[in-house]
C-alpha cells in the first residue's frame, strides 16, 4: 500500500507537470489554447482564448449528443476530437495550441488529440 509521502510526492509530480506545460505553451506560443481535463468518468475538451480570458469552443463527453451513444471510452475520445476540431474550424481558427495539462500523452489524451489533427487542427 502507498504511504502518505508517496501519495504526496505522485500528487507534486502531476502539479508541477502542469505548471510546466503551461508555462511553455504561454511562453512559447499566442495561439488560442485546446485544454483537456479528463476525470475517471468524464472527458471534456475546450478553446480557451488566454488574453481575453474566455472560452470559445467545448466539447464533452457528457454532451447529449454522446452520451446517447454506447461507445468505449477509447470511441468517446475520438469523437470528441472530431467534434471540437469541427468546432474550432468552423469559427477560422486552425491553430492552436495543445494543453494536456497533468496528464501524460498517452492513452485518451493521444485519442484525442490524433482526431483533432485528422480533421484539420494544427498543433
Amino acid at each position: 500500500m502507498n504511504s502518505y509521502s508517496e501519495k504526496k510526492e505522485k500528487r507534486n509530480k502531476m502539479k508541477d507537470r502542469k505548471q510546466r506545460v503551461r508555462y511553455k505553451n504561454k511562453k512559447v506560443s499566442s495561439r488560442k489554447r485546446l485544454s483537456v481535463f479528463r476525470s475517471n468518468n468524464h472527458l471534456y475538451a475546450q478553446l480557451i482564448d488566454d488574453i481575453n480570458g474566455i472560452t470559445l469552443a467545448s466539447s464533452s463527453s457528457i454532451e447529449k449528443s454522446i452520451k446517447d451513444k454506447k461507445l468505449s471510452k477509447k470511441e468517446i475520445a475520438e469523437l470528441i476530437g472530431k467534434n471540437i476540431a469541427k468546432k474550432i474550424i468552423s469559427k477560422g481558427i486552425d491553430k492552436v495550441a495543445f494543453d494536456r495539462g497533468k496528464y501524460k500523452y498517452h492513452g485518451l489524451i493521444k485519442i484525442l488529440a490524433d482526431a483533432a489533427r485528422v480533421e484539420g487542427l494544427n498543433f
